[in-house]
């Protein structure tokens, strides 16, 4: 069982050593509590940030990427948070709960006098509306495309009770509820961190028909709710969107936690790094997200306050075996070999940036040390391909998908990545169709919905804790991403997901990870480090390793 604490949150303030940021947060919690000079009431309470590309939704249950969520994150909150600075859960509108044993069930006792900001009483029965809301879906709010997180975690809906996780939910009273599941799910407590499984208002959610969507998974058509009326128990209400342009958000004045100093937020949708670094120093902006490696330093020399994520993320380039060349596992292993990782780290990755031998960071349970690994070796990735039957006559040719006009946090220039990496390929006798997309809907979808596409670039930031949060969501059921179908693999983590003893569960992943890297469906490639960069008017900002960032916690001076 867990107890929440008195604020909503706290401050991890990243910047420079831990022990730094450490003290750091200490002071930021005297100044804000305390009413410290650097608090003071007199500060511009308009927080300008600029966001690499537009939210694909404001709804965040039919939404994937970091730039909705971290917009999500502002208006919604979920029954569980994390910990300041980490990926482990903590208490957020559940102020506790209790799991059975055999982690079939799990009770929570709600947080009381919380609403929603469009009046709506928060309580069991709004919990219970949300969970059954998700696991009532059908076509197309169901698809991988749409409802992709429920999809990947719940495995099942309404329609497919033999593969569904969830089972029921059951109020008791106004502010105790319990959530039965069919089949065991360790990570189900930190899963719920994600805003994906924000608790959002029935009567908005109604009233604006957020699951009436039309349109195809390629090119979905959203609700009126997902595209102007959200409505969360969050810090910030909702005011507008203008698509391409900006997010505009306010501070809710019925808010039950610290309501900090940001009366209004807008997220200006800035894809060029050049001209969010650009609109920084002219101070049209106060901050941005995933600064290019170039810039750190030379912002940083200028007095701009640079901040620092732990790595929690994986860059890889997958293997679409839709593409019949790419079902030879010799391809698989020649393009692993062809891949110089150290090169592109130092190339185009930030300061920080850790090589990846696995698609799980090295804190993440699992993590397996002695897993295969494909060091750089051109002169092998040529035999193989010679095997395969691909030579200088008779070269192999892929398609080459990029995103374009995006900067992620586990990619921060993909053009410059593809640039490096279609070298090396080239350099073993791989030649490669660029394709482009958009970032949002455009790319994301094709990748994920679809299967036209054939290597591509993509990756994942950890959204909490837990190994199946990363190799379970990739690898384990059959996706239109990955294109292969491994039912032992999808057996095993499966198995392993069900595991809740952390000494049990450690060596089904390690072996899982050496499946993985014996399988070969992708490269990963690194564990970028995203940096942050702000005015210097910001004191504080509270950066999270899953990007779990409220900005009722940032401490501005002027």
């Amino acid at each position: 069982m867990h107890h929440t604490p008195m604020r909503r949150r706290g401050v991890l303030a990243v910047a420079g050593t831990a022990l730094a940021a450490l003290v750091l947060a200490g002071c930021v919690a005297s100044d804000r509590e305390g009413g410290g000079d650097e608090a003071a009431e007199d500060v511009d309470s308009t927080f300008v940030f600029a966001a690499s590309s537009d939210p694909a939704s404001l709804d965040p249950a039919f939404a994937q990427d970091g730039e909705t969520f971290r917009v999500s994150r502002q208006m919604f909150e979920g029954l569980v948070g994390t910990e300041p600075g980490t990926a482990d859960p903590a208490p957020l509108l559940a102020e506790e709960w209790d799991s059975a044993e055999d982690g079939m069930s799990h009770t929570f006792t709600l947080k009381e006098g919380v609403t929603f900001h469009d009046g709506t009483p928060f309580n069991a029965e709004a919990v219970c509306f949300n969970f059954d809301r998700w696991f009532n879906w059908t076509g197309l709010a169901a698809s991988e495309a749409l409802g992709y997180y429920y999809n990947k975690l719940f495995h099942g809906y309404a329609s497919d009770p033999a593969n569904a996780v969830y089972k029921s939910c059951t109020p008791d009273g106004d502010n105790k509820v319990t959530i039965e599941l069919n089949k065991p799910f360790a990570g189900f407590i930190p899963s719920l961190s994600l805003p994906a499984f924000s608790m959002q208002s029935p009567s908005a959610l109604q009233e604006f028909s957020a699951d009436e969507v039309g349109g195809t998974a390629e090119a979905p058509v959203l609700s009126e709710y997902a595209t102007a009326h959200p409505v969360g128990t969050g810090p910030f209400t909702f005011d507008e969107w203008a698509p391409g342009e900006q997010v505009e958000l306010s501070s809710y004045g019925d808010y039950w936690g610290d309501k900090g100093q940001i009366e209004k937020i807008i997220f200006r949708t800035i894809d060029d790094p050049t001209a969010r670094r650009q609109a920084l120093e002219a101070g049209d902006i106060d901050g941005y997200d995933l600064v290019g490696p170039a810039d750190s330093k030379a912002l940083e020399d200028d007095g701009f306050t640079m901040v620092s994520r732990p790595p929690f993320t994986v860059l890889y380039l997958a293997f679409n075996q839709v593409v019949p060349e790419l079902q030879d596992i010799r391809v698989r292993q020649a393009l692993s070999y062809a891949v110089d990782k150290d090169a592109l780290i130092k190339q185009v990755l930030p300061e920080g940036t850790e090589k990846a031998t696995q698609f799980v960071p090295p804190v993440v349970n699992g993590y397996n040390k002695d897993v295969t690994t494909y060091e750089y070796d051109p002169e092998k990735a040529k035999a193989l391909l010679e095997e395969a039957g691909f030579t200088a006559d008779n070269p192999l040719t892929l398609t080459f998908n990029y995103p374009v006009n995006v900067s992620r946090p586990y990619m921060p220039d993909p053009e410059q990545i593809y640039t490096v990496l279609s070298s090396q390929l080239a350099e073993v006798g791989v030649k490669v169709n660029p394709v482009t997309d958009a970032w949002n809907p455009d790319y994301l979808e094709k990748i994920t919905a679809g299967s036209d596409h054939g290597i591509h670039l993509l990756g994942w930031t950890g959204d909490y804790n837990d190994t199946d949060n990363f190799v379970g969501v990739f690898f384990g059921q059959k996706s239109s991403e990955w294109g292969f179908d491994n039912p032992e693999l999808f057996q095993k983590l499966t198995e392993a997901r069900g595991v809740s003893s952390l000494e049990e569960q450690t060596p089904l992943y390690e072996e899982i990870n050496e499946d993985v890297a014996q399988f070969i469906p992708g490269v990963p490639i690194a564990h970028p480090a995203p940096t942050l960069a702000f005015d210097a008017r910001v004191k504080s900002y509270p950066a999270s390793p899953v990007n779990d960032e409220v900005f009722t916690d940032i401490v501005l001076t002027k």
